[in-house]
């Protein structure tokens, strides 16, 4: 794996992880009390981002890191994830030489 491979993987981890940290224990304006006028009632009454910036970070890098290391170690390889062959497409797989 490259080194901008792995960039675009852990960005897609932090990605994914962002949207479920954000809408979990989320309370509403109108579940926290009263609802700024202009808004949502299903708004954030405190978003608190910085905060869920970095929970997301922790928990993408604790994910992105065993990731990494099982690819970079050879535990899955392209062939693991061909799943042409695997499931009757037909060929052979790339790189055996037949």
């Amino acid at each position: 794996m490259g080194v901008f491979s792995g960039i675009v993987l852990y960005a897609v981890i932090w990605f994914i992880t962002l949207l479920i940290v954000l809408v979990i224990r989320q309370p509403s304006q109108a579940e926290d009390g009263p609802v700024v006028p202009g808004t949502h009632a299903g708004a954030p009454a405190d978003p608190q981002l910085r905060k869920r910036f970095l929970l997301t970070t922790l928990i993408a890098l604790a994910l992105w890191l065993p990731l990494v290391v099982t690819i970079l170690s050879g535990g899955i390889t392209l062939a693991d994830i061909d799943l042409f062959t695997r499931f009757g497409g037909g060929g052979q797989p790339y790189g055996t030489g037949e």
